[in-house]
């Protein structure tokens, strides 16, 4: 009885599907080796950044001046710095991308030639007096907040009406960036109705170049021969081009979209958020060889699986027999597959490698089942079979808006034809009926 219940259909189907799942086992320590070597790709970007320029944030000027206000009794004072905001802001920039390599990996960096130009308003400067309130005009100051003040290459001076103002490092910031500042003393009372300025900047940054809304009005051009941008942050742009030759984009951005004050003093930081407000362009790579990785792992059980059900299917239809260490020996050969994927991937880019990996897999399982099966014609048949399946996983790993519609259509029609196939076996006999089909 125990002999009859080991050689049935039934435990042979169970123990196929056992044998499937233990090969989750392996999938996941390749998956944990992607992880891995993501890693270690990531650090990479990290110290190309540390050494050119990280992901860039760029602000316009903002007016800084210390203010001493008299408290109850009208002899303390305190001094505060107020941060005031210009009236309206331009920035167009240019960036000019390039790939970077640190060992095996390559990052994308750029140096973005910005040109920056706006005006602050007078009334809103000497709005910043009021009674008990002594602004120090003599020590104004002008910001500009920059997220990597590394990657400055150049910066002009700062033309502020009929003045040029020199750029210094700073230390204070604002609202927590970088920033470098351009002394400024101011006389109030003789300030024309606007107060123009501009400057430009050479700066070096990584993967995203980003701006931040820094007055009333502010205006963003960012152009770029980079046929991949990806627009993000808080507000997308107006208009944009991407065409073969790179992209155009332009965002106009009112005080009333933001969540930034025109004016706040440095005790009121409830009413900047900064970092909620930035918005510009990322310099995307189509799906890296480690995500395309990971999309081809997600499909590996499935696969195993089909692979297990073709051999199983010339067990029935032929009448052979196929031990469970072969069985066993076959997934851990489709396993190796994701192995050989990542390390050649590395070296030769995906699509190479994937084509590489696949021919070395399909050969070496077409030539164990034309052994194991005693049929060199079964060999044939389950490498095509093997090589149909690989060709539809790159369908579905190189495929981003597709390729949930390509697997489903791909799973139904594999059902449907292991259905057909065995729509004449008697799986309690183990063999076709005289029933026609």
């Amino acid at each position: 009885m125990t002999t009859r219940v080991l050689h049935s259909v039934t435990f042979k189907v169970l123990g196929i599907a056992f044998l499937a799942l233990l090969m989750l086992i392996p999938l996941a320590q390749v998956n944990d080796l992607i992880g891995e070597r993501e890693g270690r790709a990531r650090e990479a970007t990290a110290q190309i950044a540390a050494r050119w320029g990280g992901q860039q944030l760029l602000g316009g000027p903002v007016l800084v001046v210390p203010v001493r206000t008299r408290q109850g009794d009208a002899v303390t004072t305190v001094e505060t710095l107020e941060y005031l905001l210009p009236d309206r802001l331009a920035i167009r920039a240019n960036l000019l991308p390039e790939v970077r390599r640190y060992g095996l990996y390559d990052s994308v960096v750029y140096v973005a030639e910005s040109k920056i130009e706006g005006r602050f308003a007078a009334a809103d400067i000497v709005a910043l007096e009021g009674a008990g309130r002594e602004v120090q005009w003599a020590r104004a100051e002008l910001r500009v907040p920059i997220a990597d003040v590394r990657g400055i290459r150049r910066v002009s001076t700062l033309r502020l009406g009929e003045r040029e103002l020199a750029f210094g490092p700073d230390a204070a910031g604002v609202a927590g960036l970088a920033a470098i500042a351009a002394p400024l003393a101011l006389d109030a009372a003789t300030l024309p109705p606007q107060l123009p300025f501009a400057f430009e900047l050479a700066l070096a940054g990584s993967e995203r170049f980003a701006a931040l809304p820094l007055a009333r009005q502010t205006e963003l051009q960012v152009g770029g021969a980079w046929v991949d941008p990806g627009f993000d942050g808080a507000f997308l742009p107006a208009a944009h081009r991407i065409d073969a030759n790179g992209f155009e984009a332009s965002w106009q951005v009112l005080d009333l979209n933001r969540r930034i004050a025109q004016r706040w003093s440095e005790r009121e930081t409830s009413g900047v958020a900064l970092a909620d407000s930035d918005f510009g362009v990322s310099l995307v790579r189509p799906a890296g060889p480690y995500q395309q990785n990971v999309r081809a792992g997600k499909y590996g059980v499935l696969f195993i699986a089909l692979t297990f059900v073709a051999f199983f299917l010339f067990e029935v239809l032929r009448g052979l027999r196929v031990h469970a260490v072969q069985y066993l020996l076959v997934g851990v050969a489709l396993c190796t597959f994701y192995v050989v994927l990542l390390a050649l991937s590395e070296q030769i880019g995906f699509a190479f490698a994937y084509l590489a990996a696949a021919t070395a897999t399909v050969a070496l399982i077409g030539g164990y089942a034309a052994a194991v099966l005693a049929q060199r014609r079964a060999g044939f048949v389950l490498g095509g079979l093997l090589a149909l399946v690989y060709a539809l996983l790159y369908g579905l790993v190189a495929s981003e808006d597709y390729a949930l519609l390509m697997g489903a259509l791909a799973l139904l029609a594999a059902v449907t034809a292991l259905m057909y196939l065995t729509r004449r076996v008697d799986w309690y006999a183990m063999g076709p009926t005289a029933r026609g089909a």
